[in-house]
């Protein structure tokens, strides 16, 4: 595994930025990331599949450069690579936001005001909140919290390990274009497939890492193993599927299911059968696990990133 040398302090740093502070509140770079793919795709977009692989080369690739550029600049300076790590982490990271939005919705459910929670939930995931009741609300941030440690910590973590800041900032870019194009809508369904399917093979290791880590740090090693083992490949999403099915084993609950995206109803496959319903109470108890989870993966990842530095 390469590493940049000052990975591991530099990610440590911004760890705890965001574990302070959660996101940026002023000039987020993935935001300003945002509206730059935006408008490259306001120029770019054709119903084709050519079309969508050009706009993810791009917009991904010219992350990747930026990054790579930065690392280059900084590397004759400890002082200044460990900034940048740090920086480039804090932006990239979003484990506090993620647990503050999910206890925001579970709060608003617990005061029984269905209709703030539903006002809540787009700033979690994309279903539509007002063909969901209390407890399919209470699933949906439970999924969410689980597919988003992934996605949001411990995937970034990985790529900072393999690759440094480049590696770090283009996962993110990536998982951004798939968040806005990558999917299944009649405009997306050509133009986002090559981000759906780049996003897919960057977070592979993540994923897996994820799942490992909710079997280990969770109230149930064992419900999380099996329930990983046995429904984990019965999800869509080749990457969701064992991070969710680590989180229901581990929790002892029920995710998956009927949902709804964009008007369009999808049946998913139940796991954790074996499980309850879960609860509004369920929801603290899946944030609690996303925050062991995300510090076990920065241990792992800095630790790489150490190792690597000895052996140069």
């Amino acid at each position: 595994m390469r590493a940049d040398r000052f990975f591991a302090y530099g990610a440590a740093l911004g760890y705890t930025c965001d574990l302070l502070a959660g996101d940026p509140r002023r000039a987020h770079p993935v935001a300003a990331f945002g509206r730059a793919a935006s408008a490259a795709e306001r120029r770019l977009w054709r119903d084709d599949r050519g079309r969508g692989a050009l706009f993810t080369a791009v917009c991904a690739g010219g992350v990747l450069a930026a990054g790579y550029a930065a690392e280059r600049l900084t590397r004759r300076s400890p002082l200044a690579a460990t900034a940048l790590g740090a920086v480039v982490t804090w932006s990239v990271l979003g484990g506090t936001s993620l647990g503050r939005e999910a206890r925001a919705v579970a709060a608003a459910l617990a005061d029984g005001d269905l209709t703030a929670a539903r006002e809540r939930l787009p700033h979690l995931c994309g279903r539509d909140p007002q063909a969901l009741d209390g407890p399919q609300i209470a699933r949906a941030v439970v999924e969410s919290v689980a597919e988003n440690t992934s996605d949001a910590v411990v995937g970034a973590l990985v790529w900072g390990a393999i690759g440094g800041v480049p590696g770090l900032a283009a996962f993110r870019a990536v998982n951004t274009l798939d968040a806005m194009v990558g999917h299944r809508s009649p405009r997306y369904r050509r133009f986002g497939w090559a981000a759906a399917r780049l996003d897919d093979v960057l977070g592979w290791p993540g994923a897996r890492l994820t799942a490992l880590l909710a079997t280990v740090a969770g109230p149930d090693p064992r419900g999380a193993w099996r329930v990983w083992r046995d429904d984990g490949r019965r999800h869509p999403s080749p990457n969701a599927g064992p991070v969710e099915a680590s989180f229901a084993g581990a929790l002892g609950v029920r995710l998956g299911g009927t949902l709804s995206y964009g008007g369009r109803v999808e049946h998913r496959p139940v796991l954790g059968a074996a499980g309850r319903p879960v609860e509004v109470a369920d929801v603290e108890r899946a944030v609690r696990l996303s925050r062991r989870v995300g510090l076990l993966a920065l241990a792992v990842c800095a630790g790489a990133g150490l190792v690597s530095r000895r052996r140069r």
